[in-house]
């Protein structure tokens, strides 16, 4: 039983008109899903993914009019999108063209990476990803995107979060969810500040073969006072399940251990569990199917306003309450 590398990250949006220009237009990733926050029908749930909605490849958005994050430790700091190794070049003339804030081309852990921001500061990086890439790992290309198709993202990875403390989050990361710590580096600090560099350790889930599509980067910043969740900031990464029965065993798992956690919960378009680490990052584990493609054809996915069957009564109360995007 093992995770195969992320399924999505979540982060959190108070623009969301900006948001989806900037996701489709300057990065040129697909809106392949345009629904609600199931919990909260108030709020949009945009998912950004590759030309197929691919698990492994959304980037996605909860719609809340929240003050902007306050950086810290307890949280996850910075998204990676893994773009062909021979792209960052076109990607540093298209962030000049556009105005996009980014820190120029770096090498972090052995490879180049673009760090950016988005409007509402959301911390992001283009890696350069040499692996060929297998299932989430090579990413399907989106016809109509601005990008053209030899540059386009591939998918997510790695992730960096930031914690206090290394030993609690490890033994959850190695011991309960199978991931394997590989190597450890040291990168400056994740709210930007002159802080001294974080010692940063990287845990590898799968079978050794997805690279950074399978990379949680773990930075150490005890100097760092906690997150206070905001616009601009991350909600919570969701880590790929390929099949529900295997998903079944993730909660028996998690019960047996003893972690408090949702218990399975039906997203319709996967199914999900969720749980916080020791240092308070919250966790989900995600299914690979059924898929976007479930409740509206491929070539349209993302157009129109799709609810789950137990919300499709309320449409018309649910689309008065949203604003255009």
């Amino acid at each position: 039983m093992q995770l195969h590398g992320f399924h999505h990250l979540t982060a959190i949006t108070g623009d969301v008109a900006g948001n989806r220009k900037f996701f489709t237009e300057t990065l040129g990733m697909r809106l392949v899903k345009k629904t609600v926050n199931q919990d909260d029908v108030s709020a949009y749930h945009l998912f950004y993914a590759d030309g197929r909605g691919s698990p492994g490849t959304d980037v996605t958005f909860f719609d809340w009019p929240m003050p902007r994050e306050q950086r810290g430790t307890h949280s996850i700091a910075r998204t990676g999108l893994r773009v062909p190794g021979s792209s960052l070049d076109y990607w540093l003339r298209r962030f000049g063209e556009l105005g996009v804030t980014n820190g120029g081309i770096v090498e972090r852990d052995g490879r180049r990476v673009i760090d950016l921001q988005d409007g509402e500061g959301q911390r992001l990086a283009l890696v350069a990803d040499e692996t060929a890439g297998a299932g989430a790992g090579a990413g399907n290309a989106w016809a109509k995107s601005p990008v053209p198709a030899e540059h386009q993202v591939r998918g997510l990875g790695p992730i960096t979060i930031s914690v206090p403390r290394r030993d609690p989050t490890e033994a959850v990361l190695t011991g309960l969810m199978g991931m394997r710590r590989t190597r450890e580096y040291q990168w400056a600090a994740s709210d930007g500040s002159d802080a001294s560099p974080a010692r940063v350790f990287v845990y590898e889930s799968g079978d050794g073969t997805l690279g950074p599509a399978a990379e949680l980067h773990v930075a150490v910043e005890p100097h760092l006072t906690p997150a206070r969740q905001g616009a601009g900031g991350v909600h919570h990464v969701a880590f790929r399940v390929p099949t529900y029965e295997e998903h079944h065993q993730w909660a028996q798992r998690l019960k047996e251990a003893g972690v408090p956690q949702s218990g399975p919960v039906d997203r319709y378009y996967f199914r999900s569990l969720y749980f916080r680490e020791p240092n308070g990052i919250l966790f989900e584990l995600a299914t690979d199917g059924p898929g976007f493609a479930s409740d509206e054809p491929m070539e349209t996915m993302g157009e129109r306003l799709s609810l789950p069957p137990f919300l499709e009564p309320r449409r018309k109360e649910i689309e008065a309450g949203l604003k255009p995007v």
